[in-house]
């Protein structure tokens, strides 16, 4: 939905408001968006610190559909944003998320640390 929803200037305003909504697919599709500017190529917003920080105090109390969204966000910051890898890495030992899922050959696991590890090696090779 936030792909579609990123393809034109006025929804993009709303998105941008949906990150107290009452709604969890909108506080979902805030956290995928957010993850999205950094995995595009674009230049991220300059809301990164912000973004952790509040990933640090909330995705634990988030229902899982809003945490997934949370989690992608911190693995795409800590993929790249060099500065936050290591934040990015310890947010997902300290809290365990998919830690212990089982994940099809050939797929990037959800556990941030894992996550990061393999997307950064594509990058770099």
């Amino acid at each position: 939905m936030a792909n579609q929803l990123a393809k034109d200037k006025k929804t993009i305003a709303l998105m941008e408001s949906w990150d107290d909504s009452p709604s969890a697919l909108q506080r979902r599709t805030y956290w995928y968006y957010q993850a999205r500017l950094r995995w595009t190529g674009q230049t991220p917003p300059d809301n990164t610190a912000d973004l952790l920080s509040r990933l640090e105090a909330a995705i634990m109390l988030e229902e899982p559909e809003v945490q997934w969204a949370m989690n992608f966000t911190a693995g795409w910051i800590g993929v790249y944003d060099e500065k936050n890898h290591a934040r990015c890495i310890e947010l997902g030992k300290v809290t365990g998320l998919y830690k212990d899922d089982m994940v099809s050959k050939g797929c990037t696991p959800n556990y941030l640390p894992e996550f990061i590890a393999i997307e950064v090696n594509k990058r770099n090779k």
